[in-house]
């Protein structure tokens, strides 16, 4: 397993890039990932890390792999999901140019509003038809990805219809796309990391690890707030600082044989008067946790 990191760990993600003053720049959020002894980095908002070659010489300069990239797609949508399905291709663009042919699409269902506003009740849900235009959206965003010679993997993620352990069996029942485990967000969605490994190891191609508060969750569920203000409540916390039983997850992992990129991602959103030393910090103190308690 390697050992990969994420923008947004840092604060750098859709809803703060070119939003917070105090979002740090490319190059020094880069130099500070690969300083605390990770390989890879995903690939954050679209056009952060740049463009074409910049891209390439930038993760070239800093030592880092590209792991992977968010792609929201409204897969039950057919009238959204052309425009969806271009972004997934400048995506895949910014893939081939940094010559990340091992790099993961990470595709999460696009959800919606009221989804949004109810974090971790699985409702509204899709019906029967809604499945279906599902279904066939994913196969059409799958056909893409594989074209490109890219492999794809499905994200159950807090406010989509892919977040419950029912909506999660009826994905996996729908679709022959791999998963990606991300130990935070089953557990807002109600489902249980390591029993998730247990039930569809099979199918994981890719890992997002964090550590959750889970009084800070609870209140998040009960209070109905969105997933940000989660976030803002410090729900996800530095690894071994938590909840979530970690080691007996590895454990987990390496019984059903996953072999991939292990990416910690510890969403947050940095406050006003934050600085990168603040979130760095953190990230070292992740990488160390991992190496010492899980061998990674």
């Amino acid at each position: 397993m390697r050992v990969g990191n994420a923008p947004l760990s840092y604060g750098a993600f859709e809803v703060t890039v070119g939003v917070y003053p105090n979002v740090p720049g490319p190059d020094e959020l880069l130099a500070e990932m690969a300083a605390a002894g990770y390989e890879g980095t995903e690939l954050g908002p679209p056009g952060y890390l740049g463009e074409g070659d910049e891209l390439r010489e930038r993760l070239g300069r800093h030592g880092l792999e590209l792991t992977g990239g968010w792609v929201p797609v409204r897969f039950s949508e057919p009238e959204r999901i052309d425009d969806d399905l271009r972004a997934l291709s400048r995506t895949l663009d910014l893939f081939d140019a940094a010559g990340a042919n091992d790099a993961h699409p990470v595709f999460g269902d696009g959800g919606s509003d009221e989804r949004a506003a109810n974090p971790g009740r699985g409702e509204p849900s899709l019906d029967d038809a809604g499945w279906t235009r599902w279904a066939d959206g994913v196969k059409r965003a799958q056909e893409i990805a594989h074209e490109r010679g890219y492999v794809p993997t499905l994200h159950p993620h807090t406010s989509t219809y892919v977040e419950s352990p029912r909506e999660i069996e009826r994905a996996l029942e729908l679709s022959d796309i791999g998963m990606l485990v991300d130990t935070g967000h089953l557990l807002l969605g109600g489902s249980d990391p390591i029993q998730a490994l247990r039930d569809w190891g099979d199918r994981v191609t890719y890992v997002h690890v964090k550590d959750v508060n889970l009084d800070v969750l609870r209140s998040v569920v009960d209070e109905r707030a969105d997933v940000i203000e989660g976030w803002r409540r410090g729900m996800f916390t530095e690894l071994g600082a938590g909840d979530v039983d970690l080691p007996a997850f590895f454990d987990a992992l390496r019984d059903v044989g996953y072999d991939g990129w292990i990416v910690v991602e510890q969403d947050r959103i940095p406050r006003s008067d934050e600085q990168l030393a603040e979130s760095a910090a953190a990230q070292v103190r992740n990488r160390e946790w991992l190496r010492a308690n899980v061998g990674v």
